[in-house]
């Protein structure tokens, strides 16, 4: 008895067993909330396999239904099969393929007719949200909005990670001007987060890295 799943990356070596819950409604808004987090994959990284073991556990609460192994003794443990995982995006649905009495004879395509779709994205991203220790919480970044950076303006609530991978919002105050540190920043937003008597232009930890950023919903 269970709603069962198993997840495992290309290279087949280690998996994460689910008792319960293991629906593609359920696991994909679980592979984007550890991407939210800012979490290593486990494609890329073996902590991702102890990340994603931490989220599902204070989702279930307990000592039981979540577990690590090996993926050949995990292998298909039935009801939703296995999920190939690279990064955090789903790349591959598989599983057990057996004989009239049975046996397992090879593996084949999971059947996007069995898929499972009952739970709401938006509602399992805050689900596992509320049952993380609150200094770990996403909370209002789940409300975010993802914006091009050259799009953004002044006055411009963004977030931005802090300590501990935690999400802070601050204001965008204005925008670079010429080299900085060694890096052009010129018409780069950056927010008033590390002051220098009145200059936040000053440390380049102010300045909004790469091509897109989130921002709070504009009134």
């Amino acid at each position: 008895m269970g709603n069962r799943a198993v997840i495992t990356t290309p290279k087949k070596d280690l998996a994460l067993y689910l008792h319960w819950n293991g629906g593609r409604d359920t696991v994909e808004p679980l592979l984007k909330y550890c991407e939210l987090q800012g979490y290593r994959p486990p494609s890329r990284d073996s902590y991702g396999w102890a990340r994603m073991a931490q989220v599902m556990g204070n989702f279930f609460g307990g000592a039981l239904s979540v577990g690590i192994n090996r993926f050949d003794r995990l292998g298909d443990q039935g009801d939703n099969g296995v999920y190939i995982i690279d990064g955090w995006k789903i790349v591959g649905r598989i599983e057990e393929e057996l004989d009239g009495d049975y046996n397992v004879t090879g593996w084949h395509e999971f059947p996007e007719s069995r898929e499972q779709h009952e739970h709401d994205f938006d509602d399992m991203l805050r689900s596992f949200d509320k049952a993380m220790p609150p200094k770990l919480r996403l909370g209002s970044f789940l409300d975010s909005v993802e914006v091009p950076v050259s799009d953004i303006r002044v006055g411009d609530l963004v977030f931005m990670r802090d300590f501990e991978s935690a999400w802070k919002v601050y204001p965008v105050v204005g925008f670079g001007e010429g080299v900085h540190n060694g890096s052009d920043v010129t018409g780069v937003p950056y927010v008033a987060r590390y002051d220098h008597d009145g200059d936040y232009s000053w440390n380049c930890n102010n300045y909004v890295q790469g091509d897109v950023a989130y921002i709070m919903p504009r009134k």
